[in-house]
C-alpha cells in the first residue's frame, strides 16, 4: 500500500484524509489508534502519531487525551479537505539572500520567480544583509508566518546548522542555492566551483605559469564556493607536477581588502608587492572584485597585465568587462541555479519528495586580455 516515493507519513495522511472525505469515517467516529494505524500500515509508532499530529492541524479530526482521534463535523471536516487540496493562490515561497546587487542576486531571483510562478506560488525576497543572526531570525520567523518553502542563499556554511537541520528533519521544504552544506543531506542548486577552479589553475599552467597565488578575502573554510575553487586550483596543480607552496595561499583577509577605497587600494598594494617578492607571475581570485582590485593595484605600481602578471577572476560581473584590462573569468548561470533551487521546493511542496539532490551547474570559462604567456613560453618565444 505504501511506497518509498513520499514520506510514510504523508502517505498514510493522505489515505486518512481521503477516507474522512469520502465518508468512510463519519462525523465524532473515533480513528484506529497510533499503534493500530503502525499495525495497519507496517510502520512505527512515531510515523503514525505525525500523521494524526497533521490530520488534526488540518482541521479534519480532533483529539481527546486518553480518549484518542475523532473525525470532526462533516461539513467542517470537508472545508478542511477542500482547502488542503485546492490550489493555494497565496502560497509563499521565500528567498532569503545575503545581499541584494544588479549582477548575480536579480538572476538568480529572475530564475527563481519565472519557475514558481509558473507553478501558482507567489515568491517573497528577504535581505539577511550578511549578517548570520538576521539570517537565523528569517529562518526561525518564516515558517511561523505562513511560507510554504524557503529557498537560501547562506551567509556561510558554518552558521544556523541547527536551525536548517531542524527545518529539513521536519520535512519542511528548504534548499539552498549558491552553497551547500557538507554536513546536511538536503537539497541545493550550485555552480561548478571545483570544475571552475580547476580550469581557470589549468589555464594559467598551460601557458608557463608555476607560481601561482590563490586569492579570497573569505576563509576556505567559510564558504562552500570558495572551498571547492580552492580544491579545484589545488588539484590542477597537483595533476600538473606542481608543488603547493602555501605561501602563494592568500585567503581570510583582513579588513582592508574590502574596506573603503582608499585603504582598500593601499592594502591590494601591498599584497602586490608582497607578491613581487615571493615571484608569482599569475592570480586566481576568488572573485571578480577581487580580480579586479588586483589589477588596480598591478596598473598603480607599474606592473604589466598580463606581461609580469596574469590574473584570472570568477562570476563575469560588469566589473570583470569594465576594468582598464578586461579580466578571464568564469561565467555562472545564475538563472539555471535558481531554477533548480525552486524545481526542489515545488517538487517537495506538490509530491512531499524530500530533496537531497545537490544540483551542480556547469561554469563557462571567459577568455580576456588579462591573461597572457608566463615566464616558461616567454622565454621559449625569445
Amino acid at each position: 500500500m505504501l511506497n518509498d516515493n513520499k514520506p510514510l507519513y504523508s502517505q498514510i495522511l493522505g489515505i486518512l484524509r481521503e477516507r474522512i472525505s469520502q465518508g468512510e469515517y463519519v462525523t465524532g467516529q473515533q480513528l484506529p489508534t497510533e499503534l493500530e494505524l503502525a499495525e495497519q500500515f507496517g510502520v512505527s509508532r512515531i510515523t503514525s502519531k505525525r500523521a494524526l499530529i497533521e490530520l488534526e492541524r488540518e482541521g479534519l479530526i480532533y483529539r481527546r487525551r486518553g480518549s484518542g482521534s475523532f473525525v470532526k463535523k462533516r461539513d467542517e471536516a470537508k472545508k478542511a479537505v477542500e482547502m488542503k487540496t485546492a490550489p493555494a493562490n497565496n502560497r509563499i515561497i521565500s528567498m532569503i539572500l545575503p545581499f541584494v546587487s544588479p549582477n548575480n542576486s536579480l538572476e538568480h531571483m529572475q530564475g527563481v520567480a519565472n519557475y514558481v510562478e509558473s507553478k501558482g506560488y507567489y515568491l517573497s525576497i528577504h535581505n539577511s544583509d550578511w549578517n548570520s543572526e538576521r539570517e537565523r531570525e528569517l529562518l526561525i520567523s518564516l515558517p511561523k508566518r505562513g511560507t510554504s518553502g524557503i529557498i537560501l542563499y547562506p551567509v556561510s556554511t558554518q552558521h544556523n546548522l541547527d536551525v536548517i537541520h531542524a527545518l529539513h528533519v521536519n520535512e519542511y521544504p528548504i534548499v539552498t542555492l549558491d552553497q551547500y552544506y557538507n554536513l546536511l543531506s538536503m537539497g541545493s542548486a550550485v555552480s561548478d566551483n571545483f570544475d571552475g577552479g580547476y580550469t581557470a589553475a589549468c589555464k594559467l599552467i598551460e601557458l608557463g605559469h608555476s607560481r601561482i597565488a590563490f586569492i579570497s578575502t573569505v576563509g576556505i573554510q567559510y564558504r562552500s564556493t570558495v572551498r571547492d575553487r580552492f580544491f579545484g586550483y589545488s588539484k590542477a596543480l597537483s595533476d600538473n607536477g606542481i608543488p603547493h607552496d602555501i605561501d602563494l595561499i592568500f585567503s581570510d583577509l583582513p579588513r582592508e581588502a574590502e574596506g573603503v577605497t582608499a585603504v582598500r587600494r593601499e592594502f591590494y598594494k601591498n599584497l602586490l608587492l608582497r607578491l613581487q617578492e615571493l615571484r608569482v607571475t599569475a592570480i586566481q581570485a576568488e572573485h571578480d572584485m577581487v580580480a579586479f582590485d588586483c589589477m588596480k593595484a598591478a596598473l598603480e605600481l607599474g606592473i604589466k597585465v598580463p606581461e609580469e602578471l596574469s590574473i584570472i577572476g570568477f562570476d563575469n560581473n560588469d566589473m570583470s568587462i569594465q576594468a582598464d584590462i578586461p579580466i578571464s573569468t568564469l561565467e555562472q548561470n545564475y538563472a539555471e541555479i535558481g531554477r533548480r533551487s525552486a524545481m526542489m521546493v515545488v517538487d517537495q511542496l506538490e509530491s512531499g519528495t524530500i530533496q537531497r539532490e545537490r544540483a551542480v551547474i556547469p561554469v563557462k570559462w571567459i577568455s580576456r586580455q588579462s591573461v597572457g604567456p608566463g615566464p616558461e613560453l616567454q622565454d621559449l618565444n625569445d
